[in-house]
């Protein structure tokens, strides 16, 4: 069963929210501010996912997604919120958020984020991605096409499983280094670059998907039959 973190200062939202949860299926926890869910988290409590408003008094949403970002970079974050300029919306993608709903809300419309959410994040942390003859195994940290086994270093695995976990999202240079170089930036972000570029001759003979570089931001992997017409690979 999946336990998701309700964190709102309006009680009757936040009850009704996870009660709708509850009688779907989920466990449901609801905190009124986002001190108190951030000590339950790191207090022993296991979540696989946070609702969070953005107005509420001490810290807001976008400070608590932020420090949720600081600990766990996997753990899905849905806003649900009044705000619906574009500014609020581009800050809580920029803190780390993976949606984003404006009250009023339809809650089975809600389930459908829920599951989608939870549904992405279950392929990046069951450990093993399959992608045709491709086979990615995360405990072994090891890489097949076929039954030719790729000979990686950890940091190209975990480049090359983070790209394809996430087919078609761009991730920025900056991203990358911050995620897998973490203090060891003494190369610079020029340093990604030389890594696609030995992750892309590796896997030369396997067409199962390609790593395309967005200009002026990062790189994405792109699976096989998704190209689009004329991009470059």
């Amino acid at each position: 069963m999946y336990r998701i973190l309700v964190v709102d200062d309006d009680g009757d939202f936040n009850s009704a929210v996870c009660s709708f949860l509850t009688e779907n299926g989920y466990e449901a926890k609801g905190y009124l501010n986002a001190s108190d869910a951030y000590d339950a988290m790191y207090g022993g409590a296991i979540f696989d996912m946070i609702i969070s408003d953005i107005i509420m008094p001490g810290v807001s949403g976008f400070e608590f997604a932020q420090a949720i970002r600081k600990q766990n970079r996997e753990i899905p974050i849905l806003f649900i919120t009044v705000r619906s300029d574009f500014p609020s919306k581009q800050k809580g993608y920029q803190v780390g958020i993976d949606d984003y709903m404006v009250k009023p809300i339809n809650l089975d419309e809600m389930l459908l984020h829920i599951e989608a959410l939870l549904r992405r994040t279950n392929v990046y942390n069951s450990h093993k991605l399959k992608i045709g003859t491709l086979r990615l195994d995360a405990d072994e940290h090891a890489a097949y096409v076929g039954d030719n086994k790729i000979d990686l270093t950890v940091r190209e695995f975990n480049l090359i499983y983070r790209l394809l976990s996430f087919p078609k999202k761009t991730f920025t240079r900056s991203q990358l280094m911050a995620e897998f170089w973490e203090d060891d930036k003494a190369g610079g972000l020029r340093t990604v670059d030389v890594y696609i570029t030995k992750l892309r001759n590796k896997f030369a003979d396997c067409d199962e998907f390609k790593i395309v570089t967005v200009h002026g931001m990062g790189y994405k992997a792109v699976l096989k039959g998704d190209e689009p017409g004329g991009q470059k690979l």
